[in-house]
C-alpha cells in the first residue's frame, strides 16, 4: 500500500509540473528573462527554503547542516545545481521549437536516464567505499530502458508530425516550429537536467538522520540544487534584461500585482514536482528498486502529463491518425515503466 500512496504522491507532483506552464500565459508586458527569474524566485529560492525547513527537527537550525564536515557534499550540490540550471534555460527554448508535448518528452526522457544512471556512477568515483553501483540492478537499468523506448516513441510521433503536417498547421500548433532545432536543444537540456538528481545523490546525506521523517530528508539538498540553477538563471536573465534593455519591466507598476501571483502559481506547480518526489520516496524505502527509480519516474509521468496538455492545447491537432496512435503507445509505454522493475 504504501508503494502505491509514494507512486500517487509523485504522480500529483508531475502532473503539477507538467502545468505550471499554463499560468506563465497570464503574464502581461514583461520579456521572457523578466518573468522566468521572478517565478525562479519562487521556485528556485523561497519555496525550497521553506521545504527544507520540514527536515529540520524542533530544537534545531537549518544552518546546522552546512558544516565544513559536508562542505565537499554540499559544494558538488550546489555545482550540479548549476548544471542543471543551464538545462533549465535550453528547456523553455526545447518548447518553444517543439510545443509543451514534444519538447518535454525528448528532454525529460533523457533526463530521466541520464539523471538516474549518472547519480550513482559519479558518486561511485568519488565515494567509492558507498558501492553506490549496487543501485543500478538488473530493474533499475530495465526500468531506465522502457522509459527511453516509450520516449523514442513519443519522438517518433513527433518527427511524423514535422512530417506530415504543412508549415501552416505547424506554425498554427507551434508558433516557432523547428523539429531538427527544437532536437538539438531539448537533448541538451535533458543532459543538463539530468544533473539535477546527480545533485541530490550527493546531497541526501545532508539532513538530521533519523530525526527527521524519511519523506523530508532530500529536501535540504533540493535546495542546494535549485540555489545553484538560480544562480546560473539569474546571470543569464539579468544579461538579456542589460542586452534586451528590458530592466523597464520591473518598473511597471501596473502589472506587479498580476504578473507577482502568475509567478508565485507557477512556482508552486514547478517545485512540487521535486516536493512531491521527497514524500513519494518516502514510502518507498521498501523497494530498493522503486527508490532508486523514482526520479526517472518522476520524469516518465511528467512526459504523459505534459502531451496531455499538449493535447489540450491543440498541438497536435492536424495529425494523421496513425501520428495519434504512435504517441498513444508511447504514452502507454511510459506509464508501464512506472510499475515495470516492481514486478521483476
Amino acid at each position: 500500500m504504501n508503494i502505491i500512496i509514494g507512486l500517487f504522491i509523485i504522480a500529483i507532483g508531475a502532473f503539477c509540473q507538467s502545468s505550471c506552464y499554463v499560468p506563465i500565459n497570464k503574464i502581461k508586458d514583461w520579456s521572457w528573462e523578466s518573468y522566468w527569474v521572478i517565478q525562479g524566485v519562487f521556485a528556485w529560492l523561497i519555496l525550497p527554503f521553506l521545504g527544507a525547513l520540514l527536515a529540520v527537527p524542533a530544537g534545531h537550525s537549518l544552518w546546522e547542516l552546512f558544516t565544513t564536515e559536508q562542505s565537499f557534499n554540499i559544494w558538488m550540490t550546489i555545482f550540479f545545481g548549476v548544471l542543471w540550471g543551464i538545462g533549465g534555460l535550453t528547456f523553455g527554448l526545447s518548447m518553444r521549437y517543439l510545443g509543451v508535448a514534444l519538447g518535454q518528452s525528448i528532454a525529460l526522457g533523457t533526463c530521466a536516464g541520464l539523471g538516474t544512471i549518472l547519480g550513482p556512477v559519479l558518486l561511485n568515483i568519488f565515494f567509492p567505499d558507498l558501492n553506490a553501483l549496487e543501485s543500478l540492478t538488473f530493474a533499475v537499468i530495465l526500468g531506465v530502458v522502457v522509459t527511453l523506448i516509450g520516449i523514442a516513441i513519443i519522438g517518433i510521433a513527433g518527427s511524423m508530425k514535422a512530417a506530415t503536417l504543412s508549415e501552416e498547421e505547424k506554425k498554427a500548433a507551434v508558433k516557432d516550429f523547428n523539429f531538427p532545432k527544437g532536437l538539438a536543444i531539448a537533448l541538451l537540456a535533458g543532459f543538463m537536467s539530468g544533473c539535477f538528481n546527480v545533485g541530490l545523490e550527493f546531497g541526501k546525506g545532508i539532513n538530521f538522520g533519523e530525526l527527521t521523517a524519511p519523506m523530508y530528508r532530500t529536501l535540504p539538498a533540493t535546495l542546494l540544487v535549485t540555489l545553484g540553477g538560480f544562480i546560473t538563471n539569474a546571470i543569464y536573465c539579468f544579461w538579456q534584461n542589460q542586452k534586451n534593455g528590458t530592466w523597464g519591466d520591473y518598473k511597471k507598476t501596473a502589472v506587479w500585482g498580476n504578473n507577482l501571483l502568475f509567478c508565485l502559481l507557477a512556482g508552486t506547480l514547478w517545485y512540487s514536482q521535486f516536493f512531491g518526489l521527497a514524500l513519494g520516496k518516502g514510502f518507498l524505502a521498501e523497494s530498493p528498486t522503486l527508490l532508486t527509480l523514482a526520479f526517472c519516474i518522476l520524469m516518465a509521468l511528467n512526459v504523459v502529463f505534459s502531451n496531455v496538455w499538449g493535447i489540450i492545447l491543440k498541438e497536435w491537432k492536424g495529425c494523421s491518425q496513425k501520428t495519434i496512435i504512435v504517441l498513444t503507445i508511447g504514452i502507454v509505454v511510459l506509464v508501464i515503466s512506472c510499475f515495470l522493475p516492481q514486478l521483476i
